[in-house]
């Protein structure tokens, strides 16, 4: 059976439409919603002075006015956090295709809120749009790696799990180039250009539920067989479909008695401590690495390097295209060259290029050309970025665990995300006034220590089951077990108060070992 399990099933169009349909209505609204606010922000602030002026007689000070638009920026990454925190209760209920498809009427609303703000003369709309388009974010980062993670053969899931990062890499693009001022980056079109979101949303509404349910999910957790089989015969071309029902079996018959486990349930679970540390780590890292920072300050990067004022706007457009082909990179060598190397080697990119940063503003005063250098390593780090640390965390969360523990690794994994992206949001301004040029070290620093965390503890999970993926950390658990036991039974027959401890420590090792 076990050679059954690896014959390689091949992509279908079936496969490639969901991956596209879910990843085009869903991931790319969260890179769009990252970089919308960017060009119109003069236009949005004046209107919210305008509003005041209207409303009281007198209009904002600097200091109001910016916590107004401050507030605008990060009210969504508080609603992404919401978003992230309920994730698990919806996929349980209305199954991963199933949430996907609910959610876009969040979308419709925010748009709706957002395209008449100006009309109804409403700040509080934009604010509120912001937030609740948030919420769409926070559950479709997760959901949709989720879904395309268990609809996909063993050895497509790495492929399919990335076009997500691609989709997010477009949406920011296609925010940079409709803010241009030839298309939607007019003070009288800032209303269209914040709620021209529920475009692909409507396309992927018309489109997606025709394809089916996540078989996993409907296997291991509605156990219908029948829709198994249906959904398989959709999504595969050529493999042996009763061979992966076998494995679907294999972990529905290891969960049989394990429910769906609560986040909390999943924290004090000692036989996933590893899993767990590793999903904190590599998504915390995500957002700690600075990306967010160096995309809200290309801009000022750019000036200083001399690029030409008005023509800043089209070189920041640039690295949208950067963004958009090491997407691809990545997403076409992650089966020949496995989630380990792309993850390591962008973080250290990310790395490498975060040192550069700081050598080169602290020496282009002397140096001009070092003001060139610090263009290639603005590029150079976004790159890294889109590489891999952009799309493999969410992939590897879904690969780390079982059925029964995927959901609320996917809530630790979403809500620690969001927490650290609107820290670096937050953090940052007041890190750079008091670090100047050296503010980048820390993200170096960030970014070397994860590349070494995932080379250290990481397994490579290319072409390997779920059951296989778990078994490999249960080894893991077991060696680090025995390793800690080992030593602390020499230190109990040193101090001679052993009576017992041998017998106990065999019996920990025996309920560690026995996790499948």
């Amino acid at each position: 059976r076990e050679h059954e399990i690896r014959i390689p099933s091949h992509l279908t169009g079936s496969l490639l439409a969901v991956a596209f349909l879910t990843s085009f209505g869903s991931s790319m609204l969260y890179g769009y919603n990252l970089a919308v606010v960017n060009s119109p922000a003069v236009y949005i602030k004046d209107f919210y002075n305008k509003t005041m002026v209207r409303r009281n007689g007198a209009g904002l000070s600097g200091e109001t006015l910016t916590l107004m638009y401050s507030l605008t920026v990060s009210v969504f990454a508080i609603g992404g956090l919401l978003g992230s925190l309920i994730v698990g209760m919806l996929v349980s209920r209305f199954g991963r295709k199933g949430t996907v498809v609910n959610t876009t009427v969040l979308v419709f609303i925010a748009g709706s809120l957002m395209g008449f703000s100006r009309i109804c003369g409403s700040p509080e709309m934009i604010i509120f749009g912001r937030f609740i388009t948030g919420i769409h974010s926070g559950i479709s980062l997760s959901v949709v790696p989720m879904y395309l993670g268990e609809i996909a053969p063993k050895n497509l899931r790495g492929f399919l799990g990335l076009v997500p990062s691609i989709f997010i890499g477009t949406g920011v693009f296609a925010a940079q180039i409709l803010g241009l001022q030839e298309l939607l980056g007019k003070e009288e079109h800032w209303p269209l250009f914040l709620s021209v979101v529920v475009v692909p949303t409507f396309i992927q509404l018309i489109l997606l539920p025709w394809f089916p349910e996540s078989p996993r999910y409907l296997l291991i957790e509605k156990h219908n067989v029948h829709a198994t089989i249906t959904a398989l015969k959709w999504y595969r071309a050529k493999c042996n479909i009763q061979a992966e029902i076998e494995e679907m079996q294999e972990e529905q018959r290891s969960l049989c008695s394990v429910e769906t486990l609560s986040v909390w349930k999943l924290l004090q679970d000692d036989t996933v401590r590893w899993q767990v540390l590793s999903v904190v780590v590599i998504n915390i890292g995500m957002q700690l690495s600075g990306i967010d920072a160096i995309w809200f300050y290309t801009n000022d990067i750019f000036e200083n390097a001399g690029v030409p004022v008005p023509e800043i706007q089209y070189t920041t457009a640039g690295t949208g295209i950067i963004e958009i082909i090491a997407g691809l990179i990545g997403c076409f060598t992650i089966e020949k060259l496995g989630r380990r190397p792309l993850m390591i080697g962008g973080f250290t990119i990310m790395g490498i290029c975060s040192i550069g940063i700081t050598l080169t503003l602290i020496i282009q005063a002397q140096i001009s050309f070092m003001r060139y250098l610090s263009v290639c390593c603005v590029v150079g780090i976004i790159a890294g970025f889109c590489i891999g640390p952009a799309g493999v965390p969410f992939l590897v969360t879904a690969e780390l665990f079982k059925q029964s523990h995927r959901s609320a690794a996917y809530i630790i994994g979403g809500s620690l995300n969001w927490l650290s992206n609107f820290t670096v949001g937050f953090v940052f301004p007041f890190l750079q006034m008091s670090a100047g040029a050296y503010c980048y070290l820390v993200f170096a620093f960030i970014c070397l220590s994860v590349a070494i965390y995932v080379y250290v503890v990481i397994p490579e999970t290319k072409n390997k089951t779920f059951m296989e993926i778990s078994r490999m950390f249960s080894k893991k658990e077991a060696v680090l077990e025995t390793q800690g036991l080992m030593h602390v039974d020499q230190l109990k027959l040193k101090k001679m108060n052993g009576y017992g401890g041998m017998e106990h420590a065999s019996l920990e090792f025996d309920s560690s070992s026995s996790v499948p």
